[in-house]
């Protein structure tokens, strides 16, 4: 077994206070989870298989919003060995059990988000928009494949929103930017827009309101994310499209009412 690999196997030590400001705020940056050479060992897999996947060909002028945010390509276990062995990390798996307060974590899916160089912002959003789930035990872990600092767009929280019902109806768009940036602000919800350095990794809740800022350097902003959710996790009635396409899409097989336990959502910790 390769130090990197064993690397993705050994138990963060995930402190009192990181669970604590996780529980109250929605989110939590955790430094060195990851060492540069285990980041070195699997970011050229992962990007490879972005080029190879993606299927976004436009130019960025020709994109709506959303497309200029970043190319996104999901489920990278599936083509991969050395992905699977990434997105099955026992380290990574066992900090999202942790924040959560659950016993035990399956996999929702993977995907990559690469903002180009010249990507436009990531609205704000909720991503539990998007998932037909009975509870929020749910989290994104956001994994940049490089240091990230604020002129790259890095991933930028309203600290405490993991609570705020308004704006849950709205998709990634200009829309939820629009309403989302006033309401946010009014309710006074600290925005935390802090770069990102090689190695540390963020976990947010899925009702947590986040977006991005544009990258405005030159190179892209390469991030892998990985969703974990409670593995004892009901799936409800889709209450949107979105909904139904991720119940047909991650969930093959699962209905509601079922306990989320297709062979796409492995059980990781």
């Amino acid at each position: 077994m390769t130090l990197t690999r064993a690397e993705l196997e050994i138990d963060y030590a995930l402190d009192r206070a990181s669970i604590a400001h996780f529980a109250d705020h929605g989110f939590v940056k955790l430094r060195n989870v990851l060492s540069p050479a285990t980041i070195a060992a699997y970011e050229p897999e992962i990007t490879g298989k972005v080029i190879e996947l993606n299927t976004q060909h436009l130019p960025l002028a020709e994109r709506d919003t959303y497309g200029k945010a970043f190319l996104q390509v999901m489920n990278l276990w599936q083509d991969s060995e050395l992905m699977l062995e990434f997105v099955s990390s026992p380290r990574l798996a066992r900090i999202a059990a942790q924040l959560l307060g659950v016993r035990s974590v399956r996999l929702y899916h993977d995907q990559a988000l690469y903002k180009e160089s010249g990507g436009g912002v990531t609205p704000w959003h909720a991503d539990q928009y998007y998932w037909p789930f009975a509870t929020d035990r749910c989290v994104t872990a956001w994994i940049p494949l490089q240091a990230t600092p604020l002129a790259m767009g890095p991933l930028a929280f309203a600290a405490g929103s993991q609570s705020f019902d308004h704006g849950r109806d709205l998709p990634i768009s200009d829309e939820s930017e629009r309403v989302l940036q006033a309401a946010l602000a009014e309710q006074e919800f600290p925005e935390v827009a802090e770069p990102f350095e090689l190695g540390e990794v963020s976990y947010h809740r899925g009702w947590t309101f986040h977006h991005a800022a544009p990258n405005e350097t030159d190179v892209p902003r390469r991030v892998m994310t990985i969703i974990y959710v409670d593995a004892e996790m009901e799936i409800v009635e889709p209450v949107n499209t979105f909904q139904q396409a991720d119940l047909a899409t991650w969930m093959p097989g699962n209905r509601p009412g079922d306990r989320i336990s297709s062979p796409l959502n492995p059980v990781l910790y």
